[in-house]
């Protein structure tokens, strides 16, 4: 079993920052790709940013040059920071990690509230 485990969330004003932690555990024999996505109510999960196990990134555009998101292979944990941030991205943030544990899947953390106060 793969465990995920957000952190980092939390109220910010219009225009500060953020940086959200994920760490993965449990049986895990391969990491390929680790991310974030982001969910409000009565929408569809959609992509924040991914980074493959070699560190090539992909960002969604609403949030390009906003973000950057990392990854420490050794440790199994990935970071999303996140700047000039506006109302637009209160939601849900979870992490996300393609891997191998007993098979091959997709797997995802329980999710961490970022709300953006105009």
């Amino acid at each position: 079993q793969v465990q995920l485990v957000e952190s980092g969330g939390g109220l910010v004003q219009a225009g500060g920052s953020l940086r959200l932690s994920c760490a993965a555990s449990g049986r895990i024999l391969r990491i390929d790709i680790m991310g974030w996505y982001r969910q409000v109510p009565g929408k569809q999960r959609e992509l924040v940013a991914t980074i493959t196990s070699g560190g090539t990134t992909n960002y969604a555009d609403s949030l390009r040059g906003r973000c950057t998101i990392s990854r420490d292979n050794a440790k199994n944990m990935v970071y999303l920071e996140m700047n000039s941030l506006n109302p637009a991205d209160t939601a849900v943030y979870s992490c996300y990690l393609r891997g191998h544990s007993s098979r091959w899947g997709d797997y995802w953390g329980q999710g961490t509230q970022v709300t953006v106060s105009s």
